[in-house]
């Protein structure tokens, strides 16, 4: 019981001292704003993360822009190009020519399911 009144004058004397007070609720007010708002820090460090993602698709993006536009100023200045493209994008081909398509997929057959129960 001594114990319990100890600690209960001790939260007295310290709920007393004006300058603990003002100490504490400063510091309760820092944690609610630095982690519980919504301009939190941890928000802070989460929308600066987002933001170097989203600047690293920008480039991305603006590298495929400039690998697009250079396609099309050669498909501007030479007619070859275009049939090149055709050829490798679309399997187009000329009259008198056979096209053979390659491929290095791995064609394991596939094990059959059997789906039906027996009763």
């Amino acid at each position: 019981m001594k114990v319990l009144d100890n600690i209960k004058v001790l939260a007295l004397k310290v709920w007393r001292s004006q300058a603990l007070k003002y100490t504490l609720v400063c510091l309760l007010g820092v944690l609610i704003v630095g982690f519980l708002d919504e301009n939190s820090v941890w928000n802070h460090f989460k929308n600066q993360r987002r933001i170097s993602e989203l600047e690293e698709e920008i480039d991305k993006y603006n590298a495929a822009y400039e690998r697009d536009q250079t396609q099309i100023r050669q498909l501007n200045k030479d007619p070859k190009a275009m049939e090149k493209i055709a050829r490798e994008r679309y399997f187009m081909k000329a009259d008198d020519e056979d096209i053979y398509v390659l491929s290095d997929d791995d064609r394991t057959p596939k094990p059959i399911v059997n789906n039906e129960t027996t009763e």
